[in-house]
């Protein structure tokens, strides 16, 4: 039993859950700080530890070019060498079929990539690409897939959901004897028929967990909601549900009403990086003037480190003369934020209250405006 429904909202489909894996359990709905190359992007295990990460991401796509597969191995896996204890999800590869579209060639056989790096031609099969996360011993794989734009014509999108359906085929034969778990991701565009298929097939194949792909490539928000709705009501009560990419902290509340478990996104530190701080009043850019003298921290509410001790004035000084600090703090509290608004969610729903929650949560950040972005 590596999965456990712990317990399921009166008024919604959002649901609490267990899973465990070989380096431990981690409570649902939950959120994945990414950590692409190996690294939350200024943040220490630490500073994620502390701020209540049960479990990061990583790619395997980067980490295969950089430091590359033996590094890793030779390092005892990809825990050993990051210096994280806990869970670890890894991606294969497969948003980099979409986002690297220039670089690559998608044949039946796998996928021919130019490295983005130094221009060499390596080539991706479902099963190297279990191998390469088998090597690094993460505690969750993805298989290969492909993730088509918005918009795409139904036969592209057929083509590529039934080529994700034999990929995933391949990556099951594929995998070893190990403790790894293994999900299948559903993709079929805005397709709801070519969905509808692509998760039945899945589901006959059998995987640990289910994974909702090709959402949010520029479809509009309702349209994304749709397809989480749909496809939602095809996968397996005792399974998690995972959606791709999507991190938002309005999309995540939605993603959880309609029964989603899992979330990653890079929103977190990608703002963070750039001097936007996610708060209970709405995103605020700390680089803009009103905060030159404003010496509250960046949410009274919250209990991170940053704010605890650092004043919008000091953060905006941080940026304005381009210290790194600043964009380490802003970082620090955003990832803090969605792991507390996680924390918040579940308890919610072990009470029954999630919808009470969403309205409370969403009045205050979608009518306020904290900052101006």
């Amino acid at each position: 039993m590596y999965f456990n429904l712990v317990h399921q909202d009166k008024k919604s489909k959002a649901r609490l859950g267990k899973l465990v894996t070989a380096h431990g359990e981690i409570d649902t709905p939950c959120f994945m700080p990414v950590g692409t190359q190996g690294t939350v992007k200024t943040l220490s295990p630490l500073e994620l530890e502390e701020a209540g990460a049960q479990i990061m991401l990583s790619n395997a796509y980067h980490l295969f070019l950089r430091p590359g597969t033996e590094v890793v191995k030779k390092a005892g896996g990809l825990h050993n060498f990051m210096s994280w204890p806990r869970p670890i999800l890894t991606d294969s590869g497969g948003y980099q079929v979409f986002s690297l579209a220039l670089l690559r060639k998608i044949s039946d056989d796998g996928v021919t990539f130019q490295s983005h790096i130094d221009g060499k031609k390596h080539f991706f099969t479902p099963e190297n690409v279990i191998g390469i996360q088998s090597d690094f011993a993460s505690d969750i794989m993805m298989p290969l897939d492909e993730c088509v734009h918005y918009p795409c014509s139904k036969d592209h999108a057929e083509v590529a959901m039934k080529r994700t359906v034999a990929w995933a085929k391949r990556s099951k034969s594929a995998r070893g004897s190990n403790n790894q778990l293994l999900f299948g991701i559903i993709q079929g565009a805005t397709y709801e028929d070519l969905r509808k298929a692509c998760a039945e097939e899945l589901i006959e194949i059998d995987f640990e967990g289910y994974a909702i792909g090709g959402v949010s490539v520029g479809e509009p928000k309702n349209l994304s909601y749709n397809i989480v709705n749909f496809v939602s009501g095809f996968l397996p009560e005792d399974k998690p549900r995972y959606l791709m990419g999507v991190g938002l902290p309005q999309d995540i509340i939605q993603g959880i009403e309609l029964g989603i478990d899992m979330f990653d996104c890079v929103v977190p530190t990608r703002y963070g990086r750039n001097g936007t701080a996610f708060t209970s009043e709405g995103k605020l850019t700390i680089r803009n003037f009103p905060y030159v003298q404003d010496f509250k921290p960046l949410d009274s509410e919250c209990h991170c480190y940053t704010c605890k001790n650092f004043s919008r004035a000091y953060l905006r000084h941080l940026f304005n003369t381009e210290e790194i600090l600043g964009l380490r703090l802003v970082s620090l509290h955003n990832v803090h934020f969605f792991l507390e608004l996680m924390r918040n969610i579940r308890e919610a729903i072990r009470q029954d209250k999630f919808d009470d929650f969403k309205k409370e949560f969403l009045s205050r950040y979608n009518n306020q405006d904290a900052g101006g972005l």
